[in-house]
């Protein structure tokens, strides 16, 4: 449902928020998984992205913050109500249905992150590298198609920067008392 409302919300910053929405929600599926890692890596990245992305977008565009108010006071009670559900199932992660707590692993058993960890760097690593690889050479891309030359762009040029002189650099103002700025000769 919030990524329907994503895609047909007509103003971008509830559709940002219905987008952490269903962000926090596959956290809350990777939860009921028990893959905590997962989840916390979602809401780390993309969240934060998002919540960034927020940002600009509060900065970017002229918003009428009284009507953006009545907008959260009018929806305060769904709002409670999704906070409500994703409480419940956070705690249903730490507690059995049954109501007894959840053992804790033995010694010998392997937490999540772990194993993940085992998998990507033993059975996967050449896969891992490869990833990591075509993210180098598209960063390169990036960089490499950002620094082509064009023409009317200015470029810094270290060089004569540093070897420029005294005389080249400062001017020298004559200012008086009440007269404002005249230049010196």
């Amino acid at each position: 449902m919030a990524g329907l409302m994503v895609v047909s919300s007509r103003n971008p910053v509830h559709s940002v928020l219905f987008l952490i929405l269903a962000f926090f929600n596959a956290a809350g599926l990777f939860i009921l998984l028990n893959a905590e890692f997962l989840a916390m890596l979602l809401v780390v990245v993309y969240v934060g992205a998002v919540a960034v992305l927020f940002l600009f977008v509060v900065m970017m565009l002229d918003i009428n913050y009284s009507e953006l108010r009545e907008g959260f006071q009018k929806y305060r009670s769904l709002g409670l109500l999704i906070g409500a559900v994703l409480l419940v199932e956070l705690l249903a992660t730490f507690f059995e249905y049954s109501g007894n707590v959840k053992s804790l692993p033995s010694p010998g058993a392997v937490h999540n992150t772990k194993a993940l960890g085992q998998v990507i760097y033993t059975d996967y690593i050449y896969l891992f590298q490869l990833a990591g690889l075509i993210l180098l050479v598209a960063m390169i891309g990036a960089i490499a198609l950002t620094l082509r030359k064009r023409s009317g762009v200015r470029k810094q040029v270290i060089a004569d920067q540093n070897s420029r002189t005294r005389a080249e650099t400062v001017k020298l103002a004559k200012v008086e008392t009440g007269a404002g700025v005249k230049e010196a000769s």
